[in-house]
């Protein structure tokens, strides 16, 4: 897997504007308040269940309650994105036709940050299901996600020569090739889901596998996708059809993602319907940044083209609204997204806080 940059989500920075910003300031705890013991008139131990306490107190003396210890983003990451790895690795085996399959596999396990495996399963576990029971669906999501990147590479798209730091999947194995890989991982992406679910009911199983066909196909991703390419070159583009496009194009999947995980956990209506709303706007919020890092980072920094967007005359957030304006939009969206989760257990919420926050400050 390549190396995914924690520094931003640690340690954002943030500029100073006339506009109200929301800025969220980490999951580190305060410290917890110390509690003062006093003398008794006799120094005598105090029993309890199962254990004793000696009271020799001859002056005042505090007594530090116990901190809880903050939550790990990166060792989460880290944990989570292996598992996903090794999943799609046995999901995917080099077998016959050889060809096809090592074009799948060569952009499926060329790394990344797994951001959309990773928030499935944070949202099954945060309405009180296994990762195990999202896995297959976490994986789905990642082989879909593969085939866009592949397909949006294509000379006929974007004609990209450079994915996550080398060369996309048709300059290795030519457009054929390359558009039969995408097809194969996006057929396969329901296959597997149907046969490799453990431990949902069938009819959560449908309704997922409608949730994922609706997030990819003309209402979502491919809808955002037609509507970004037919509006290249257009100088009448406002935010209205931009949105259309972004919500459509990214925050579609992520969404699937999402909800997905809810529906394999065993959420209720009113949970997932929260969990939507969150996911769509932490969608929003990746392509925000996208655009962002896009004019304010270098290929090398970001493993793909930096720039591609200006080149192709592409509407973008900062070409409507200038960079400070997108990052203050940037952070309304992640202020919005931590509020549809403020009637979760914030324990079990405290991964999909930490992702929405890295989504937001991001460097590649």
């Amino acid at each position: 897997m390549s190396a995914v940059n924690f520094n931003a989500w640690l340690h954002p920075s943030f500029t100073r504007s006339r506009s109200p910003t929301f800025l969220f300031r980490g999951l580190t705890s305060s410290r917890i308040p110390s509690v003062t013991v006093t003398k008794r008139p006799r120094d005598k131990p105090y029993s309890f269940a199962s254990f004793t306490v000696s009271a020799v107190l001859t002056k005042e003396e505090t007594v530090e309650t116990e901190e809880k210890p903050a939550f790990n983003f990166k060792s989460y990451m880290v944990e989570k994105a292996a598992a996903v790895n090794q999943a799609l690795d046995d999901a995917v085996p080099l077998r016959e036709p050889l060809r096809i399959h090592e074009a799948m596999r060569y952009s499926l396990l060329a790394g990344g940050k797994r951001v959309r495996p990773v928030l499935c399963i944070a949202a099954c576990e945060l309405v009180g299901g296994a990762a195990a029971t999202a896995m297959p669906a976490a994986c789905a999501v990642e082989m879909i996600h593969t085939m866009s990147l592949i397909h949006d590479d294509l000379p006929c798209m974007d004609n990209d020569d450079l994915r996550r730091g080398k060369p996309t999947n048709h300059k290795v194995f030519d457009e054929d090739v390359a558009v039969l890989a995408g097809d194969a991982l996006l057929a396969f992406s329901f296959e597997h889901i149907a046969g490799a679910t453990i431990g949902a009911s069938p009819p959560r199983i449908v309704r997922a596998l409608g949730e994922l066909a609706r997030s990819i196909g003309a209402e979502g991703l491919v809808a955002g996708q037609v509507v970004d390419i037919k509006s290249e070159g257009l100088e009448n583009v406002g935010l209205e059809r931009l949105e259309f496009i972004h919500i459509h194009k990214t925050a579609a999947l992520l969404e699937a993602a999402v909800v997905l995980g809810a529906i394999f956990g065993g959420g209720t209506d009113e949970e997932i319907e929260k969990l939507r709303k969150f996911a769509r706007y932490i969608g929003l919020l990746f392509q925000v940044v996208d655009d962002i890092l896009d004019v304010t980072k270098s290929s090398h920094e970001l493993g793909k083209t930096a720039g591609k967007d200006l080149t192709a005359d592409k509407v973008t957030y900062p070409k409507l609204l200038g960079i400070e304006k997108s990052k203050e939009f940037a952070a309304k969206l992640n202020k919005d997204a931590h509020d549809q989760l403020s009637g979760f257990d914030p324990v079990k919420a405290a991964p999909l806080i930490a992702l929405a926050n890295y989504i937001a400050y991001r460097q590649n």
